[in-house]
């Protein structure tokens, strides 16, 4: 794609860049190398999103890079009229909330699970969604200021597990290009303060009821917990040498919420996660991660016992995606 078939889109309208629900690194580093891009093509676009970016990671972003983001329900002025661009997702996902606004244009990394035609549209498979918007920087040779490059270069690392998870050329070259041009002591700050005390309770709550089956890597956090944090503990629970798929799961108020790693090239997270939650909920992502939720009002088809039938749901895709016959 050409970005600057993006710009010329963009031009005359009121636009929003809307990231993901409950936002993580990449998104947010996505929507701020966009929302720069275009802002040097004389386009301006407000960046929103829908449920709380009270991760620390994501307050630390804001507060280092100089992110302005805000939260759907602060923008009470939002029409039919304007438009969207959605980073990181996709519309008619399970994780992105459908906002007044007309989406008319797309930028993700995931796998399309549900069509939906857009004026603009760049979905392709690499590892980090950053790296889509950082290309469009070297496409254009479009100037980048360091805090903006410094975001990118983050979002890129922590979506590929530091080059370990889904990476591609793209991913890696884009880095090197951006991280010539970044603030290298914001990227060591957010390295260097990405937990909070509060966190060490999930953390542990995910050790003491964990359950390895057949190499998945099963554990449950039973109070409400931050998707960031959710997926981070994920990413903690596959670095177990025992452990090649991890499912973590947070029951909170409104349902449970869902984060997969794969580490297996023939057991694809995101149709994992689709397929085992159909009936119950959604699910979605791409080969290395994905995330799902069940909501609250479907979860007495789960009971009486949810940790079982999570367990059963899970290793019999598996065992379909490996052309076993289940045993369940």
């Amino acid at each position: 794609m050409n970005p600057i078939e993006l710009v010329d889109l963009l031009k005359g309208h009121k636009n929003y860049i809307q990231t993901h629900n409950c936002p993580d690194p990449d998104a947010i580093a996505s929507a701020f190398g966009l929302q720069y891009f275009l802002k040097q093509h004389g386009v301006d676009a407000q960046i929103c999103y829908d449920g709380p970016a009270g991760n620390p990671n994501i307050r630390n972003m804001f507060d280092i890079f100089g992110i302005e983001g805000l939260p759907v329900g602060e923008i009470p002025d939002m029409t039919e009229l304007d438009y969207i661009v959605t980073v990181d997702s996709q519309k008619y996902n399970a994780n992105i909330t459908d906002f007044t606004g007309r989406e008319v244009a797309c930028i993700d990394h995931h796998p399309t699970y549900y069509a939906c035609e857009y004026e603009y549209k760049d979905v392709r498979c690499v590892g980090a969604c950053a790296t889509l918007i950082a290309e469009y920087f070297y496409q254009t040779d479009t100037p980048m200021d360091a805090s903006v490059a410094a975001a990118l270069a983050y979002g890129i690392k922590i979506d590929t597990n530091d080059f370990v998870r889904g990476v591609t050329d793209l991913d890696i070259d884009m880095f090197a290009y951006v991280y010539k041009q970044a603030d290298v002591d914001k990227i060591g700050i957010m390295y260097n303060n990405a937990l909070e005390l509060n966190d060490l309770k999930a953390y542990g709550a995910a050790i003491d009821n964990i359950h390895i089956l057949e190499g998945v890597g099963f554990t449950s956090i039973p109070f409400d917990c931050p998707d960031a944090l959710i997926a981070v503990i994920s990413d903690f629970i596959l670095s177990l040498n025992v452990v090649t798929v991890s499912v973590v799961y947070a029951v909170r108020m409104d349902g449970i919420k869902f984060s997969v790693r794969s580490e297996c090239r023939e057991i694809d997270a995101g149709r994992l996660t689709q397929k085992t939650l159909k009936g119950y909920g959604s699910g979605g992502g791409h080969q290395a991660m994905a995330g799902g939720f069940i909501p609250a009002k479907n979860l007495k088809k789960m009971s009486p016992d949810l940790d079982q039938l999570v367990e059963k749901g899970f290793l019999n895709q598996i065992h379909q995606m490996q052309g076993q016959k289940s045993g369940i």
